[in-house]
């Protein structure tokens, strides 16, 4: 369950106040699964229908009608069928004899969804409070057969509501089959596991609601699928479209960052082709500049239907090989026509071997990405040798919307073409269930696991140092054999885990069990320095840590940081492992890689470029 709205459940604890007391009450309202096979049968689509309804809102629409639409207008103008689709097919399932559907809501959701009501659901008639927000409870009997159930609502970003069953009739034993969609599952009100089946996040035991629903069959819904229905805030403007002039410029690594570079840039369609040109910076100057080298880049055409003023670019990727280690090189890129190149920048490839080097490492970006710009270039400035950016997810807040990513490019401009960025995905990149915007807007390694999309979990090595980026949205068992092959055969004398939900929160309610159980155990056996994470929206600086507890210094245990660079700050509650902590403050961190004595420095600065936090570790 996930209330309120913008805390899901599943990363925050819940403390329930209840309203009404029956004679008993349930130890928790977790969910211990009872896995079943789903089947999916021929069911009529809710993505195609909502798919049809938003082509025809925006052939049939005025923009700034669009922009404005709400929820109650959108209704208006749905046929029959789609509202029928709407109201009984996002989630369906039979069962083998009379039941009471239950449907748990945040209260404040009002109306919503649309056809609780209309379809005769009725309120149980009390409610409980969630962390500050009132859910409450309705019902509608069924006959045996086959159930459909629809949209939390038309908003999106909406509280997804949870699906209990009561049996009518004590025989015979109830049974759901025809799980749809199938990726959902059966589950029993009773201590165990989170209701979402997206979620890898196992959830704290919680006391909770009237004894009456103590063991009920529960179908355990998609956090991601709240979205399934969403016809508001759909339609953008992007304040930063695309031209014939290249812009989006940005450095990644896809191979070796001694002697390979990656280059991606966007323009508009009218742009069919791309190219790079490239120099060593010790070899140009301005009297008899060395004839530049040039590589064809990849063309994608990549569409958002939902951005009104600018639906299509082109983005364009080119990976520069053969380059020489600790070299700077001057480059360009554009279409090869004389007017179409972008301003020459630089970079410089990784050493070819142990050489002292800087990063700066952020957490999430997501909100205020205007303000965070500030943060970046303040970075910059005060730190123009970092070799490298690594974020630790959450760059934008609606990882599947474009115009986020443009406003993000845009604040970043003048620096990510310059120093390459080290991206993790977090959970806002995610939206909708697949980071799919984000793997089109960074080439990254593909040497992360083969069980595993590639790009979403890969190895990084600079210097004398390795980086394991992993995708905390996956199972961490997912993940897990890979992880320990990689640490185990790494080489480098300082290893850092890069991710995005932390192993160590900030708050108890945003616990990640699931991860500190399957990755840190690894992180002490191989003895990893750092873990760079974000998701927690305050900053935190774990104590040496080892099995979980406090260790007696830097050479016994790994150290935990939690950071935000953008604007969205939550509360937290000091912890037994936290060894310092702020909160409401935006910070870069700054991480000094020193070869002589192997020391590593580190500094967490605010957006002002106050020094807030610092720690070395030595080997």
């Amino acid at each position: 369950m996930t209330f309120p709205l913008s805390y899901p459940l599943v990363n925050h604890m819940v403390h329930y106040t209840q309203k009404y007391r029956p004679h008993t009450a349930l130890a928790a309202l977790l969910f211990t699964a009872a896995l079943g096979q789903a089947h999916v049968g021929p069911h009529p689509s809710v993505h195609d229908t909502v798919a049809g309804i938003i082509d025809r809102f925006r052939k049939t629409i005025p923009q700034e009608e669009l922009i404005a639409m709400d929820a109650a207008k959108a209704k208006s103008l749905l046929t029959e069928k789609e509202l029928h689709t709407l109201a009984t097919e996002h989630i369906t399932f039979r069962v083998n004899a009379p039941v009471k559907v239950i449907i748990i809501r945040d209260a404040a959701m009002g109306d919503k969804p649309f056809w609780l009501k209309e379809r005769g659901f009725a309120s149980m008639g009390f409610k409980i409070t969630i962390q500050g927000t009132e859910a409450d409870f309705w019902m509608k009997d069924f006959e045996a057969g086959r159930i459909g159930l629809g949209v939390n609502s038309l908003t999106g970003g909406d509280a997804h509501f949870i699906v209990a069953l009561m049996p009518l009739q004590t025989q015979p034993k109830l049974e759901v089959t025809e799980l749809y969609p199938g990726q959902l599952r059966i589950g029993t009100l009773k201590d165990g596991l989170q209701p979402f089946v997206d979620r890898p996040e196992a959830m704290p035991k919680l006391p909770v609601l009237p004894g009456v629903l103590s063991g009920l069959t529960v179908i355990r819904t998609q956090y991601e699928s709240r979205d399934d229905a969403k016809l508001i805030n759909l339609f953008h403007n992007t304040n930063h479209p695309a031209l014939a002039k290249p812009d989006q410029i940005i450095l990644t690594w896809s191979g070796d960052p001694q002697t390979t570079q990656t280059i991606q840039w966007r323009t508009g369609t009218g742009v069919a082709k791309g190219q790079v040109q490239w120099v060593k910076k010790s070899a140009y100057n301005r009297f008899q500049p060395a004839r530049p080298k040039r590589a064809k880049a990849g063309t994608f055409k990549m569409e958002d239907a939902n951005l009104l003023n600018d639906p299509v670019v082109h983005r364009h990727t080119a990976t520069l090989t053969g380059l020489e280690p600790d070299t700077t090189y001057l480059y360009s890129v554009g279409d090869g026509s004389g007017d179409g190149w972008s301003e020459m920048a630089e970079f410089t490839t990784a050493p070819g071997r142990a050489e002292p080097f800087s990063f700066v490492y952020m957490g999430d970006a997501q909100n205020g990405l205007e303000r965070w710009g500030s943060l970046v270039h303040n970075a910059f400035r005060q730190r123009p040798d970092a070799a490298f950016y690594i974020m630790a997810g959450d760059l934008v807040n609606r990882g599947n919307e474009r115009d986020d990513w443009d406003s993000f490019f845009h604040s970043a401009r003048g620096i990510y073409d310059r120093r390459p960025v080290v991206p993790a995905i977090g959970n806002h990149e995610n939206q909708g269930g697949h980071p799919g915007m984000y793997l089109q807007m960074f080439d990254l390694p593909k040497n992360g696991p083969e069980s595993i999309e590639p790009e979403r979990a890969y190895t990084l090595r600079y210097s004398n140092a390795e980086f394991f980026v992993l995708d905390s949205n996956l199972t961490p068992e997912s993940q897990s054999a890979w992880l320990e092959n990689a640490l185990k055969s790494s080489t480098a004398t300082w290893k850092f885990a890069v991710y995005h939900h932390p192993a160590y929160s900030s708050k108890p309610e945003r616990d990640n069990p699931g991860i500190r159980d399957h990755w840190t155990p690894m992180f002490d056996k191989y003895h990893l320095d750092m873990a760079l994470q974000g998701h927690d929206h305050a900053y935190l600086r774990t104590y040496p840590m080892k099995d979980q507890k406090k260790a007696g210094s830097t050479a016994e245990g790994t150290v935990y940081i939690v950071s935000v660079s953008g604007t969205k700050y939550y509360e937290q509650d000091p912890r037994e492992y936290t060894e310092f902590g702020m909160t409401n403050t935006s910070t870069f961190q700054v991480l000094d890689i020193q070869i002589s004595g192997n020391r590593l420095v580190y500094r967490s600065y605010d957006t002002d470029g106050k020094l807030r936090d610092n720690l070395i570790i030595e080997k």
